[in-house]
C-alpha cells in the first residue's frame, strides 16, 4: 500500500515540476519575445480615461504591440503595475517587449494628452483645466488670454479671449519640460481652441460667411448667455428669441447669469439683491441696458445656431419649472409672475 502511495507521490510530483517547468518557459518566452524582429514599427494608440487594465491589453494585441494580452495583465499585476495607467495616445514599437510597453503605459508620458474642456465655462476656467493638466502655467495662460497681439492675430473683437475656446475633446501634445514653463506654450495650447472655434463656427454663419465685427459680437455675446440660461438644446432658439424681443422692445435683458459673471472669480455661489441692484457691475443686465460688454462662457454649437436664428415668437419672460430643468415662456408679466410662484412651490415642495 505504502509503495503504491510513493509512486503515486512521486507522479504527482513530476506532474507539478513538469507543470512549473512549462509555466517557467512559457513565462520566459512571452517576456523575452517581442511581435515583431528589428527593425519594428511605430505604435500610436489612444488610452480613454477610465480605460481598465483588459480593455487595454485586449488593444496593445489587437494593434501588434504585445502577443498575449492575459500574460500582460499578470505581468502587469506581478509587478503591481496594474494601476495608475495613464490616458492619452502613447507611441509604441513592435520590437518592443512587454516589459517596455507596460513601463510605457504606466512610466512614460503620452506624446498627446486627451482633454476635454465642458461647455459654459469662463476663460479663467478653462485656465485652470489647462494649467492643471500641465500644458502651461495658469498665469502664462492667463496673460495670453488678455494679450491684445494674441487677440488681434485670431481676430477676437474683446478685451479677452472669453468665447472663443472651444469647448471639445482635443488631444495635445504633452508639453516637456523644457517647453511647459515657454510663454509661447501657452500662446499654442489657446490658440488651438481658438482655431477650433471658428472652424466649427462656420456652420452658423448665415450664408455659410463669417459676419462682421458687430453682428459676430452679437451672436458670441448672446450665445454665451443662452448657454448659461439652459441646458436643455430644444430650448435655446427660444430662450435667445426672448431676448431678441427684449432688444427690440428696449427692455433690460435681465440674465442672472451676466451679473455673476460682473462677480468674477469672487462670485461665492450666491447671487443677492444687491448684487441685482449693483450699478457698478458692467455685466449687470439688470441695471444696463442692451447686451453686456462682452460674452459670459463659452459655449457650444447649438447656443450659436440660436444666436443667429432664433426662434420667432412672442414670448419675453422665462422661468424654471424645475431646477435645471425645462423652462416656462410666457408673454406677460402676470403670466409670468404665476409660473414664478409655481417655481418657487415647486421647489419648496422638494426641500
Amino acid at each position: 500500500m505504502w509503495k503504491i502511495i510513493r509512486n503515486c507521490l512521486l507522479v504527482l510530483l513530476l506532474i507539478l515540476l513538469s507543470a512549473g517547468g512549462w509555466l517557467a518557459y512559457e513565462a520566459n518566452s512571452f517576456l523575452t519575445t517581442s511581435p515583431e524582429k528589428e527593425p519594428g514599427k511605430d505604435v500610436y494608440i489612444d488610452i480613454l480615461p477610465g480605460s481598465t487594465l483588459p480593455k487595454i491589453a485586449a488593444l496593445l494585441q489587437d494593434k501588434g504591440v504585445i502577443t498575449d494580452a492575459f500574460r500582460f495583465r499578470l505581468l502587469a499585476r506581478y509587478k503591481k503595475m496594474d494601476t495608475g495607467l495613464k490616458a492619452g495616445r502613447f507611441l509604441f514599437r513592435t520590437d518592443w517587449l512587454p516589459e517596455k510597453a507596460l513601463e510605457t503605459l504606466v512610466l512614460g508620458k503620452p506624446v498627446l494628452t486627451r482633454i476635454t474642456i465642458p461647455e459654459g465655462l469662463t476663460y479663467w476656467q478653462t485656465a485652470k483645466i489647462l494649467a492643471d493638466a500641465g500644458f502651461a502655467p495658469y498665469d502664462d495662460l492667463m496673460k495670453v488670454l488678455r494679450d491684445p497681439e494674441f487677440l488681434a492675430h485670431y481676430g477676437i473683437p474683446f478685451a479677452n479671449a472669453e468665447g472663443f475656446l472651444m469647448p471639445d475633446t482635443y488631444l495635445l501634445k504633452t508639453p516637456g519640460e523644457e517647453t511647459k514653463n515657454d510663454p509661447r506654450q501657452a500662446w499654442k495650447v489657446c490658440g488651438r481652441l481658438v482655431d477650433n472655434f471658428w472652424q466649427k463656427m462656420q456652420a452658423c454663419w448665415p450664408d455659410g460667411k463669417k459676419p462682421g465685427t458687430a453682428d459676430l459680437k452679437k451672436y458670441v455675446i448672446l450665445a454665451s448667455i443662452v448657454e448659461k440660461e439652459t441646458a436643455v438644446p430644444a430650448e435655446r432658439a427660444r430662450v435667445a428669441g426672448v431676448y431678441a424681443n427684449r432688444l427690440e422692445k428696449g427692455m433690460l435683458l435681465q440674465a442672472d447669469p451676466t451679473v455673476i459673471y460682473g462677480k468674477g472669480e469672487a462670485f461665492d455661489g450666491n447671487l443677492t439683491r444687491a448684487m441685482l441692484n449693483d450699478d457698478n457691475n458692467a455685466y449687470n443686465t439688470y441695471r444696463k441696458a442692451g447686451l453686456p460688454p462682452g460674452p459670459i462662457c463659452s459655449f457650444g454649437l447649438s447656443a450659436m445656431k440660436a444666436a443667429v436664428v432664433p426662434e420667432k415668437h412672442g414670448f419675453i419672460y422665462f422661468v424654471a419649472v424645475t431646477d435645471g430643468g425645462e423652462h416656462y415662456f410666457s408673454k406677460t408679466l402676470s403670466e409670468h409672475n404665476a409660473a414664478v410662484r409655481r417655481y418657487l412651490q415647486n421647489r419648496k415642495k422638494k426641500q
